[in-house]
């Protein structure tokens, strides 16, 4: 009997678990640049001599989806969309090495520093880019920075500094709680000459809304039938209790 009380219990436990991961999918399904997550579990036996035969549902891994979201066109000079693998750069939040994101929608901040809407400071090749006042910004395709003054010579183009774009093995990254990715290790990736982006673009989320809700009602019929499984084996030790008493 109480075979079926730990497999149902840790099973009713993580399907929960995992339903709280695909709601926070679903949350994010309009956030810039988000990339979903995918819970697996696995069933592991309890390796003890007394209980043999029970087993429990635990966290095999949580893995990150890097599969690209939709580019989507916002006409924003400022606004970048990594074209296919790669990520921009930004400074840690404590101001301690790098960290890596897609959300590519970037704003001069009052110190004429380019950092993107969540204020993190955009890494440039040779550290953070500052912007002057009175100038028109421009992103080419392998993330150079380049201003056209609002006045004088309008012709005159003049070269800032470049996005220090890197592609990083997806194996080595690790999301933060700050919704940033870091290289395991601590580490600061090299930059990547390959690496492009699409101006005036964004990307979207990758997450499905209809996958998600999909996935979501799967799972709460999964927990539904976990907690039925306690209730049949609460019922089956009272009948068996009961004719023991009879007995």
């Amino acid at each position: 009997m109480d075979r079926l009380i730990y497999t149902a219990m840790t099973g009713a436990k993580h399907a929960f678990m995992q339903q709280a991961g695909v709601a926070n999918n679903l949350a994010n399904a309009s956030t810039l640049g988000f990339k979903a997550q995918m819970h697996r579990f696995q069933a592991v036996p309890v390796l003890t001599e007394a209980m043999r035969t029970r087993a429990f549902v635990v966290d095999e891994s949580i893995q990150d989806i890097f599969d690209e979201g939709p580019i989507l066109r916002t006409d924003n000079p400022l606004d970048v969309a990594v074209d296919g693998p790669g990520w921009i750069a930004v400074e840690s939040p404590d101001g301690d090495g790098e960290a890596y994101t897609r959300a590519g929608a970037l704003e001069i901040n009052a110190n004429g520093i380019l950092q993107t809407k969540s204020g993190f400071i955009v890494m440039g090749d040779g550290g953070p880019i500052a912007i002057p006042p009175d100038n028109h910004v421009t992103i080419g395709p392998d993330g150079t920075v380049s201003l056209i003054p609002t006045f004088g010579e309008p012709n005159v183009v003049n070269v800032v500094g470049r996005l220090k774009l890197v592609n990083p093995p997806e194996t080595d990254l690790e999301r933060s709680g700050d919704g940033l990715f870091r290289l395991k290790d601590n580490g600061i990736a090299p930059l990547d000459e390959t690496v492009q982006v699409v101006s005036g673009s964004l990307e979207g989320s990758n997450v499905n809304p209809a996958e998600a809700m999909v996935s979501l009602i799967s799972l709460s019929r999964q927990f539904e039938m976990q907690i039925k499984l306690l209730q049949t084996a609460d019922q089956n030790a009272r009948q068996a209790d009961r004719l023991l008493s009879l007995s």
